[in-house]
């Protein structure tokens, strides 16, 4: 079974009952880890040195020996993945569901972003090969062109790919794209990417489904090493929703949903490339 861990940086998961569950196993279940976040600063947006120091080491407590999946809060906290991906010791390529490009050049050197996490990796990780982004805005495309072109840093764009949210309604047609990845990967997914009929999230949303989102996975994962899957894209507790309790509720189904769905793939044995 794969382990589970969970970071809450700001007390979301207490709205949700199916999280909460994963909470009370956690004091039996050595697969499953729930950190406490919520007293570490430096984290909202941007993750200081010395967040980071504290997450790293619990990222290393987790260990990597085997594919994990990752839930960490809302989209505030999206560059965990280059946190995550840093423990990775093999060539992969990274594949993120994101209604953003998360490429922003940095507005101070040195600090990690949630909306620049992206090009950290590509920057500094020497086993990430190709990146590809699947449900960007596509007008957040086109500004990210600028963006790295203005900062001579369009040269990363060379190893990434954008499937933008127009493209999504034949998302099935870019599958054989897909295929043609390494054969190993991680995965993050920011739930912004998909539908506000199906997630309530703290960002603007594109127009993924779950069925996509599955059908998409299930594609990725044959005959492939899935090295680790991150999860975020929760509401923020301080961001309005005319109805909180039903926000929340979207949200519970869905983790629920992906959740099942990535315990199922990884106990099939997609998650490992078959023998030759």
């Amino acid at each position: 079974m794969p382990a589970v861990t969970v970071q809450d940086f700001t007390g979301v998961y207490s709205e949700q009952p199916f999280m909460q569950g994963l909470l009370e196993s956690a004091a039996t279940d050595k697969n499953i880890h729930w950190f406490d976040c919520t007293q570490i600063d430096g984290t909202d947006c941007y993750c200081d040195d010395e967040a980071q120091a504290i997450l790293r080491q619990q990222i290393e407590s987790v260990g990597n020996d085997s594919f994990g999946i990752h839930f960490f809060d809302n989209g505030n906290y999206h560059y965990m993945s280059m946190l995550w991906t840093d423990s990775v010791q093999e060539p992969f390529d990274l594949v993120v569901f994101d209604h953003h490009p998360d490429m922003q050049p940095p507005r101070f050197e040195g600090i990690l972003s949630c909306g620049g996490w992206i090009k950290e990796v590509l920057g500094h990780n020497k086993f990430v090969q190709n990146v590809i982004v699947i449900g960007v805005a596509d007008h957040l495309v086109e500004e990210i062109r600028e963006d790295l072109t203005q900062v001579n840093s369009a040269e990363i764009l060379n190893r990434v790919t954008f499937i933008r949210e127009s493209e999504i309604a034949s998302l099935s047609s870019h599958f054989s794209h897909l295929t043609s990845l390494s054969s190993s990967l991680y995965i993050s997914i920011d739930k912004d990417a998909l539908s506000t009929a199906e997630a309530a999230t703290n960002w603007d949303q594109g127009s993924l489904t779950f069925e996509q989102l599955a059908d998409t996975l299930q594609t990725l994962a044959q005959n492939r090493k899935i090295l680790g899957i991150d999860v975020c894209g929760e509401r923020a507790r301080d961001m309005g929703f005319e109805d909180t309790a039903t926000a929340d509720a979207l949200n519970n189904a869905l983790n629920k949903k992906i959740y099942n769905m990535l315990m199922t793939l990884a106990t099939r044995g997609d998650s490992a490339p078959s023998a030759e």
